[in-house]
């Protein structure tokens, strides 16, 4: 009931923009021996890359993790350190099982005899993900001192150190050589900007359109600078090109994630409208509980299906062909629908297996049978008032059980309460 519907938009546009922007800039090329190799519609078709600064939503996942953690602290009644370890586990988990599920799969596709070249691009697209980890976990475990800066100097204050940073970066990876590899302190930095802001819309320092409208102009203007001064326009890397935007994050994409959650945050009245429908709101709710794993899973999931397809030897348009033209897009497109059930299936089974037990050990009522998350609404039990039982003031517990779930109604039911 404390969730905030622009937010949980967000979040759920950013992890569809991540997902669909893989998609459709990872191609895998069936060679003649029957391996994989990755190739980018980027390379060929430069007219797509503006297209990147609506798929490439990083900053709005950073902005709301800012937002959750800081409303998270905020109402944690325990220890910091129990807060951390709680959060910290549930970005872990899902990594931790990804990692060992898929050194099975790697395992079991060695001894099937796959292609050198196919177990080198699937391992590299599987652990190409969890890069954010470390960004996004250091953010999380200095969420209390951050807070505490942003709401005693402000969050320009607070950015622009971290802009700074982000500038200095710029300017040695344009200067050094080719080939010279910079150390990416610039990652933790960029990242910072949009969590910090998170942590003050969290606060209400960024809630009137005003600010909003700022942030997507001031953010916006920026971008057009950068590009005049010669920044690539992708906004995610492009094989061959000597500067890419995201690795490591440039001020180019610090600039784009202002604006996009300056754009987000003036949208809310939108979101707000659409998320009071049923069938919107169950969508958006599902994607952001399920978010981590359809960011962990959803590049395994395109390598599995790409390369199980390629058993067959007969190259697939849009799958396994080169991607040299708005014809493979075009297919590509056509693969999203299975690609996506794919994912769904796997996200789903991943889901069931991680939640036979609860964080603490102890399993939910119901025979086996998990309550929905819209249970945790009550954090604790509510108390009626029965005035038919007694005279006196007398209180009565309510039980609260899923209509899906016919053996724990039937306990409730004969209940003597």
């Amino acid at each position: 009931m404390n969730r905030d519907r622009a937010v949980d938009a967000l979040r759920a546009y950013a992890i569809g923009g991540v997902v669909l922007g893989h998609w459709l800039v990872t191609g895998l090329v069936l060679a003649g021996d029957g391996g994989l190799h990755q190739a980018s519609p980027l390379a060929t078709l430069p007219g797509l890359a503006p297209v990147t600064w609506v798929l490439q939503t990083l900053g709005l996942f950073f902005f709301a993790a800012g937002f959750g953690s800081a409303r998270s602290l905020a109402g944690h009644r325990g220890g910091w350190g129990g807060w951390l370890a709680r959060r910290t586990r549930r970005l872990l988990l899902p990594a931790v099982a990804l990692l060992g599920t898929g050194a099975a799969v790697l395992l079991a596709a060695t001894v099937a005899g796959a292609p050198d070249d196919t177990l080198a691009v699937g391992l590299r697209l599987a652990v190409s993900p969890l890069w954010f980890l470390a960004p996004l976990l250091l953010l999380v475990a200095s969420s209390g001192p951050l807070r505490a800066a942003v709401r005693r100097w402000g969050v320009a204050r607070c950015a622009l150190p971290a802009v700074a940073v982000v500038a200095v970066s710029d300017l040695v990876v344009r200067l050094l050589p080719d080939g010279v590899t910079v150390p990416p302190v610039s990652v933790v930095a960029a990242w910072s900007v949009p969590y910090l802001l998170g942590l003050a819309y969290a606060d209400g320092r960024l809630g009137g359109r005003r600010t909003a409208a700022l942030l997507a102009t001031g953010g916006g203007v920026t971008l057009a600078v950068l590009l005049a001064a010669g920044y690539p326009v992708s906004a995610v890397g492009v094989p061959g090109a000597g500067v890419s935007n995201l690795n490591p994050p440039s001020l180019l994409a610090v600039a784009l994630a202002v604006t996009q959650v300056g754009v987000g945050l003036l949208a809310r009245p939108g979101w707000e409208r659409l998320l009071a429908r049923p069938l919107p709101a169950r969508v958006v709710s599902r994607l952001n509980s399920d978010a981590v794993r359809i960011y962990l899973w959803h590049q395994p999931v395109l390598v599995g299906v790409t390369a199980l397809t390629a058993r067959g030897g007969l190259p697939l348009p849009g799958l396994h062909t080169a991607p040299d033209g708005p014809g493979w897009l075009l297919a590509r497109c056509c693969w999203l629908p299975l690609l996506a059930t794919v994912l769904a299936t796997v996200v789903r089974t991943g889901r069931r297996s991680g939640s036979t037990d609860r964080p603490g050990g102890s399993r939910r009522p119901g025979g086996g049978a998990f309550a929905g998350r819209s249970a945790e609404c009550v954090p604790v039990p509510t108390q009626v008032y029965d005035h038919q039982r007694s005279d006196r003031a007398d209180f009565q517990e309510v039980i609260a059980v899923r209509d899906s779930d016919p053996p724990s109604r039937g306990r409730a039911d004969g209940q003597p309460r």
